[in-house]
């Protein structure tokens, strides 16, 4: 697996849910407001970003889920 996987592979969210049924793993998500998409074979897919983010107790939002650019702010050096 990529770390930069864009979704949680099967395994990963079987592991993290303790559930290998697509039926069960929504049934989870649901339970504890995880938002998610189902692909077309009708499993849940979830976000890795979105899920690090749950995972760490962080509300995700279009604000805290987009990676910001980074600047350096030099209006402060003298």
């Amino acid at each position: 697996m990529s770390e930069s996987a864009e979704f949680l592979t099967e395994d990963e969210l079987a592991s993290m849910i303790c559930a290998k049924s697509a039926r069960k793993q929504m049934q989870w998500l649901d339970d504890h407001g995880w938002r998610y998409e189902r692909n077309a074979a009708g499993k849940p897919i979830v976000g890795r970003i979105y899920a690090r983010l749950k995972l760490a107790g962080v509300r995700p939002t279009e604000s805290t889920a987009v990676a910001e650019p980074w600047q350096i702010d030099l209006s402060k050096v003298s």
